[in-house]
This record gives C-alpha cells, sequence and structure tokens, in this order.
C-alpha cells in the first residue's frame, strides 16, 4: 500500500508536508512528530460500520429514556448527570498521580458489587499493581476483570469475549493499533483508539471511561476530535499539596455542565465531600485580621471560601509585590486599585498578598467583595465579625453588581452559621421575604457604602 509521510502537531493536529521547528497552527515549539500514514488517510481494516439505517419522520420517532447505571459516590453521580449512562463514552483527564486510576477503580469496585461485568483495562501498570490498589481500596467480590494490555486489537477481542457493561481504558494514550505505523499517544493513535472504542461502546451498549493524559497548559492532550468524539468530558483537578479534588464537567450530552464533585484523599480512596464549605472554613482562625468569607458559585452549588489577605511594608517601594494565590491575579490589581482610588487608603508602598484558604481556585467576580473586605481589615488591623459572609462584583467605579444565584448564596451562608451577608443591593430587592430567619442582610450599592456597614 502506497505510504505517505507527514508532520503532525501533537498539541493541536495541524499537518505539515516537512518538519518545522513551530508549529504554523498554535505556535507551540518543537510538537510536530513524523508519522506515516496510507495513502487514503485511515487505517486499514477500521471498522467504523454500522448498520444501515434509513430516514425517519421526526414525528414517528418514539421517545426513549436512556437507562442509567447509578454508582454508589453520590457525588459522582451528581457531576455525570444522574447515573451512568448505557453505551456512553466518557473521557476524564488530570495531571499525572491526581487519583484518575483511583477513581476509576473505585467506580469499577461498585458497579462490579451491583452485579455488572466490568473490565478494567490497563496500558501502564501491572495486574500485580492494580491489585495492590484494589486491596487498598477494599475491591473483593463481584465480576470485576483485570487485563493489562496496549493492543487495540487484542483488546476489543476480549471485550467481544466477555461483553462487559462497564469498560475502562486506562489510558488512551498508551493503547496503540497495529494498522498504523505511528506511535502510541500520537495524534493518529489517539484518534484511531477513541474512534473503535466509541463504536464499540454505541454498537454494544457498553459505558466507557477512557482515562486520558494532559498537557503542561492544563487541556486534554490529544486532538481537540477526542473531545468532540465523546459523550462526556470530565476533569480531575486540585493540587498535590492539598487533600481536596475537584471534579467537574466540561461537556456532558446527558446532563448539565455546571456540576462538580469535591473528594478528599484518604489512606482508603477518595471520599466525597457532602458539606465542602464546612471543609475549607474548618480551620479559619477566630478574630484575625484579614479574613473573611466569601460565597462563589463553583458549578451549581453555592460555596463559602476564606479569602485572606496580608499588607505589609516593602523594601523597595519603588515596585511593591502583588501576589495571588487561588484567585485571578489581573482581576485582584484592578480591584487593589478600585480600593486606593475609591476609599482613599494609600498602599503604594506596600507589599499585598491575597490568598484562598486550602488551596482552592476561585475564577468568579462575585468573590470581590470578600477579597476587598479582607483586604481593608487587615489595612486598618480589624478584624472582621465572624459570623458575617459577602458576594458581590465590584466594578471600576467602586458600585458592587448584582450577581446571579443569590438565595441560594443566602441559604448556603445560613446553613453554616453566618448571620450577616453582606450583598449588592439589586440582589437584596425582594430577598427579605425569603432570607431564613436569623439572617441579616446588608445591602450595598458601591464598595464605601459596603466598607461602612461592616467596620
Amino acid at each position: 500500500m502506497k505510504t505517505k509521510t507527514v508532520f503532525i502537531c501533537q498539541n493541536c493536529g495541524t499537518q505539515s508536508p516537512k518538519w518545522l521547528g513551530r508549529c504554523p497552527g498554535c505556535g507551540e515549539w518543537n510538537s510536530l512528530v513524523e508519522e506515516i500514514e496510507g495513502a487514503d488517510g485511515a487505517a486499514a481494516g477500521s471498522d467504523y460500520s454500522f448498520p444501515t439505517s434509513e430516514p425517519v419522520l421526526y414525528r414517528d420517532i418514539k421517545e426513549t429514556k436512556n437507562p442509567r447505571l447509578e454508582v454508589k459516590i453520590d457525588e459522582f453521580n451528581k457531576v455525570i448527570g444522574g447515573g451512568v449512562v448505557l453505551g456512553s463514552v466518557t473521557l476524564i483527564g488530570g495531571e499525572p498521580g491526581i487519583g484518575k486510576s483511583t477513581l476509576l477503580l473505585q467506580v469499577s469496585r461498585d458497579f462490579a458489587l451491583d452485579g455488572q461485568k466490568v473490565l478494567y483495562v490497563s496500558g501502564e501498570e501491572s495486574l500485580e499493581q492494580i491489585k495492590l490498589r484494589g486491596d487498598r481500596l477494599g475491591v473483593r467480590d463481584g465480576q470485576l476483570y483485570l487485563l493489562a494490555e496496549t493492543s487495540l486489537e487484542r483488546i476489543l477481542a476480549q471485550a467481544e469475549k466477555i461483553m462487559p457493561r462497564i469498560l475502562v481504558l486506562d489510558s488512551v494514550q498508551t493503547v496503540f493499533s497495529g494498522n498504523l505505523a505511528s506511535s502510541p499517544g500520537t495524534i493518529s493513535q489517539v484518534r484511531e483508539v477513541a474512534n473503535q472504542m466509541f463504536r464499540f461502546s454505541k454498537r454494544n451498549q457498553v459505558s466507557t471511561f477512557l482515562i486520558g493524559h494532559i498537557t503542561k497548559e492544563g487541556s486534554l492532550a490529544g486532538p481537540k476530535s477526542l473531545e468532540h468524539m465523546v459523550d462526556v468530558v470530565l476533569l480531575f483537578e486540585g493540587e498535590r499539596d492539598h487533600s481536596h479534588r475537584v471534579l467537574r464537567a466540561l461537556k456532558n450530552r446527558f446532563g448539565p455542565v455546571s456540576e462538580l464533585a469535591i473528594f478528599e484523599m484518604a489512606a482508603s480512596g477518595l471520599q466525597a465531600i457532602a458539606n465542602p464549605s464546612a471543609f475549607f472554613l474548618k480551620e479559619r482562625p477566630a478574630h484575625a485580621a484579614g479574613s473573611s468569607v466569601a460565597v462563589t458559585i463553583k458549578g451549581s452549588r453555592p460555596l463559602l471560601v476564606e479569602i485572606q489577605a496580608l499588607v505589609s511594608s516593602t523594601l523597595f517601594s519603588s515596585n511593591p509585590r502583588r501576589m495571588t494565590v487561588g484567585l485571578d491575579h489581573y482581576r485582584t490589581a484592578m480591584l487593589l486599585a478600585v480600593i486606593e482610588k475609591k476609599l482613599g487608603y494609600g498602599f503604594a508602598g506596600d507589599d499585598i498578598y491575597l490568598n484562598v484558604a486550602g488551596g482552592l481556585a476561585i475564577d468568579e467576580p462575585a468573590a470581590d467583595l470578600g477579597a476587598a473586605l479582607a483586604v481593608v481589615s487587615c489595612l486598618k488591623n480589624v478584624p472582621l465579625p465572624q459570623s458575617l459572609a459577602s458576594f458581590g462584583e465590584v466594578g471600576l467605579s467602586g458600585e458592587i453588581r448584582s450577581v446571579g444565584l443569590a438565595l441560594a448564596r443566602v441559604k448556603e451562608a445560613a446553613a453554616l452559621g453566618f448571620t450577616t451577608v453582606v450583598l449588592p443591593r439589586s440582589n437584596a430587592v425582594g430577598l427579605e421575604r425569603d432570607t431564613p430567619a436569623g439572617v441579616t442582610l446588608l445591602a450595598a450599592a458601591s464598595l464605601k457604602q459596603a466598607i461602612d456597614l461592616v467596620f
């Protein structure tokens, strides 16, 4: 068969007839890899056939509900929309060592205990290594089959033989097809493996989980078509220095993409945190200046987090430092400029540090008010009331703008014992009648008004 050599960018998939140091598509350096493919651009012997279908009138289509298989991990069920849909393909990505294999082995354990047949394929670990982890996670009985294999054809042959209800592939970058001459992990191989697994899942109504690597920028490795091909894309995030992990959906054809779940890494595996707000606030110091509680939204779930601020004199008055951890650096710089201009505080000769306690990252503008209160509290050296929480977006004119899901935020604060909530005035209109008993709302139209109400 006539072959041709192409150079494919492993970051964006751009093809070039010759090697280039820098990809013309995405600008990444040293990302073009030589690959050999057939003249028709497809792998020989690939089975992409489906039964012949005919067009059907819209009114003649009968409505059917996709059956779901529920996992014993309630937080996982919530993220994927209420359970695993039969025949769905789910791609889960995350940094190495974050806990992807642990999570899916726990999911496989639960399905096997419920009487479902599960095939767990590992291309990175031996069966003995998986068994050691399984013993720690409490894997005992059930139809859980383990397979250490990297050949796509042999994996599909075993899957056809066993015909599981759940199939886990760990990971899609380590599996290769013998029909392609390129190395495992290249874009051509990843696309071919995903295509074959997708066809197998849809044809046999097998729910498939694909574990994928991520790039140094934090995005899923492989061609973008991989994310378009699968039904669900989940991202597993977290810092190695912290015990918590966040699982959120980037794409879901069978449910919302606004949900997320928070887990804690323990010796016995990942434990779901039913009340993440209490988890992140459990070590908050009492009566400490520079500490405030902001009510933010993660997915569709209200979440209370502690924002800490430290203002200290600098030895380099011409170039003071502005450091942030867990908050957007540019938005924080804008917020500090508003505080200095609209409130009259001068900290041109001070270093300012802002941190979200617990290692959580917040990208929502509703945390602006909490960050501003923390900075002013540290400047004044006056602690905020221990029972005060806040939310609101701060504009460049010093106004506090409304945010979404205000009532849900207030109820979450009340559930954790907070009795005072500072919020935008536009959000407070009509909210009094639904506010839980014992909670006082401090409505402010501007940042200056909010500071006067609090201090």
